[in-house]
């Protein structure tokens, strides 16, 4: 069979060229891309969140050294105010993108006109090519988003021109210094200064500074492509990892309810790591709307700092830098259990809260049902578990798509047994958290050392001889008190000051100050009454000793009269303090067996005379005792605000604490933090002893809190 016969080559053509110039490799066909927005331009392009308003590209068959016809399009945009910068350089009005195209329109054109030049001139895949990364990753990526647009799979990838400039003159400025100006001069090429088109000078330069390196070695010139994540991956992070403090930011502002997918939307456009995104919990457990997000790289980070106070929906994002240990404490675990579930890539991960403590696996796949399958079944659920192993409530379960995951999504607040399951995203760095905040956890706090008895007595009287401060500011402190009575701090009794603190432990902005007389408390009272400290005004008010010891024992005394504390044992009525008896006690050994020896209290109680030393006002090392650590108002544990820790001579002369019978030692688990003295006094209320039986409630809490000596002994956890 005889070959057919070769086809006589096109008018104008030369074989003996063609044959030279063909065989040599190249990219294919380049789409030079410039555009513009509304508002800032050059590197600060897209940092202000204005919309597309221009696009100009023209096709480059590199191989052919051919060009095409240069096009330009106007773009609709959503706010049609100009920045003043952008109206002197373009010259557009907004009469003019008001009669434009809005973007979806744009870009079917842009498509359709890029593939017929691209046909023109031989065919095959085309790449775009644009001057720098914001046009890609900062407007267009990012309105798209916002527009819930889908753009074609060509939008992310593309060439640099200022990184393939720099491949070939790398003596130059950095590449993210370059502009189309500094190449064209650098490469000595002359551009046409009488062009005034906006947009269409800049296309024809970067074309021309194009052309000029392919004459040069082409090697590695247009090999690597810039890429744009479609979708964001997770993954773990071990707190083994070496993270670059250079590639990470935080986010602040977040809505409570963001995933991690959320976050990485409003990143569009720039990559984030594998694992990149670790929303913050705060001390219960709840996102506190914060997030630390990884970057592929510094450049990556440097283009997210730009979106500071971007939107995401109605609230705007505040966006810093942050450190690599910030990330790794954050998103880092050494739990092999953790390793294994989070090892699935792809995975959805949903978190389940409030489940039943005797749940298991078969109950939550119940529970979610066959329409919503876990990945891997029971190999799919994480439960949250305490050092001890009891379950805490919490679980983690995996899904393959977010089909999957919204279908499981639908059963938020439904009832497994009877409670009620709250279902909501979850991310890799979550569980790491969570898994990691249960698992610092001990299993018995420690105490810290006991008490000493309250050094001085708080006498009951009805004389009006205290005024009562209202309205302090939060930050006062006990020398801005003394400052604001002024001559009247000198008629204070010693250790006469008493801040009331409120049920998280923190200044109230009420006081109560024990003057020496009933006409020194209506005398300040009558001088100081809404002064003012701090920029606000503090009503100031005479008292009886008997109502400030309701209030500081958990009473309020409102205009309307004195309303007593909640527990009405006569016995926490502090004057009566001295004349409790000390009860021998004897401890079980297997019982004592539990605790540290610090963590016993002695019984007996030796009342201390009062010191006959003023306190105010003093030197800055003296301490300022104030009742309400003591007395607190319910239901607050009590604070280390104004403790003294027993020496540790005393300590080795105190007799060993015993209780009269076995089993006197009372352990309770799972009582709430908020719970006060008065809430467990009022639980035995059916099982009170004669006073001179009482001897000390002993509450035990987390490391900071401390103990809490009263009229009756329990331990409890």
């Amino acid at each position: 069979m005889t070959p057919p016969p070769s086809q006589p080559p096109p008018p104008g053509s030369n074989p003996a060229s063609d044959s030279a110039t063909d065989p040599r490799p190249g990219p294919g066909p380049l789409v030079v891309l410039f555009g513009a927005t509304a508002g800032a331009m050059g590197p600060d392009l897209g940092s202000d969140e204005t919309d597309l308003i221009l696009l100009v590209w023209q096709v480059v068959e590199p191989r052919s050294r051919q060009v095409g016809t240069l096009h330009k399009s106007l773009v609709r945009a959503e706010a049609a105010a100009l920045s003043p910068q952008c109206r002197e350089a373009s010259g557009l009005s907004a009469d003019s993108l008001a009669r434009a195209e809005p973007l979806d329109k744009v870009l079917q054109q842009f498509s359709q006109l890029v593939s017929g030049d691209v046909a023109l001139l031989g065919g095959g895949p085309y790449m775009l090519c644009t001057d720098g990364q914001q046009l890609l990753r900062q407007v267009l990526h990012p309105e798209a988003s916002r527009k819930n647009l889908v753009l074609p799979d060509t939008f992310f990838s593309f060439y640099d021109l200022r990184r393939e400039f720099h491949v070939q003159h790398p003596s130059a400025c950095p590449a993210r210094e370059l502009t189309v100006a500094t190449m064209a001069q650098d490469l000595g090429l002359e551009t046409d200064a009488t062009e005034d088109d906006f947009g269409v000078w800049e296309v024809k330069t970067m074309v021309a500074v194009i052309l000029h390196l392919l004459e040069g070695p082409s090697g590695q010139l247009f090999s690597k492509a810039e890429v744009v994540k479609q979708k964001y991956e997770t993954g773990p992070c071990s707190r083994a990892d070496v993270v670059d403090s250079e590639t990470v930011v935080r986010a602040r502002g977040l809505p409570w309810q963001s995933s991690d997918q959320d976050v990485a939307r409003f990143f569009k456009g720039l990559n984030i790591a594998r694992g990149g995104v670790a929303l913050c919990l705060n001390a219960q457990g709840r996102r506190n709307g914060e997030a630390l997000i990884r970057f592929v790289d510094s450049e990556q980070r440097d283009l997210a700092l730009q979106r500071h106070k971007h939107h995401m929906g109605v609230r705007y994002i505040e966006v810093y830098k942050a450190t690599g240990e910030e990330f790794v404490k954050i998103a880092g675990g050494t739990s092999l259990e953790v390793a294994r579930f989070l090892s699935r890539e792809d995975q959805v991960i949903l978190r389940l809260r409030g489940l039943p403590f005797s749940a298991g696996p078969a109950d939550v796949l119940g529970f979610l049902g066959p329409e919503c399958p876990v990945t891997g079944g029971a190999d799919g659920l994480l439960f949250v578990r305490h050092p001890d192993g009891r379950p805490t409530g919490d679980a983690f379960a995996l899904f393959a798509c977010e089909e999957l995951a919204q279908a499981a999504l639908c059963r938020h607040k439904g009832i497994l047994g009877k409670r009620y399951i709250e279902l909501f995203r979850s991310t890799a760095a979550e569980v790491q958290q969570v898994l990691n905040r249960y698992a610092s956890s001990p299993l018995l706090p420690t105490l810290t050392a006991p008490l000493l008895p309250i050094p001085f007595p708080l006498a009951a009287g009805t004389g009006r001889d205290c005024v009562r401060l209202r309205g302090l500011p939060y930050t006062a402190t006990i020398e801005d008190i003394l400052s604001f009575l002024g001559e009247a701090a000198a008629d204070i009794r010693p250790h006469g000051v008493h801040m009331v603190l409120n049920q998280q432990g923190r200044p109230s902005g009420d006081a109560f100050i024990q003057m020496t007389s009933a006409e020194r408390a209506l005398a300040a009272a009558q001088r100081c009454h809404k002064k003012v400290m701090k920029e606000r005004y503090v009503e100031v008010v005479p008292c009886s000793t008997e109502e400030m010891s309701r209030v500081l024992m958990g009473g309020t005394l409102g205009r309307s009269g004195l309303s007593p504390p909640p527990c009405k044992l006569p016995c926490l009525s502090p004057p009566t303090y001295a004349t409790f008896q000390a009860t021998p006690t004897l401890i079980p050994t297997e019982t004592a067996a539990l605790y540290p020896s610090s963590a016993l209290l002695p019984a007996a109680r030796v009342p201390a005379a009062p010191t006959p030393v003023a306190y105010y006002p003093g030197p800055a090392t003296q301490l300022y005792m104030n009742y309400t650590a003591y007395y607190p108002s319910p239901p607050v544990s009590p604070t280390t605000v104004g403790y003294l820790t027993t020496p540790p001579a005393a300590l080795a002369s105190a007799s060993t604490s015993v209780l009269s019978q076995p089993g006197a030692l009372v352990r309770m688990q799972g009582v709430p933090y908020t719970t006060g003295m008065k809430d467990l006094l009022s639980i035995f209320q059916a099982y009170q002893l004669a006073p001179d039986d009482y001897t000390s409630l002993m509450p035990v809490g987390d490391p900071p809190r401390t103990v809490l000596q009263a009229p009756k002994e329990w331990v409890c956890l």
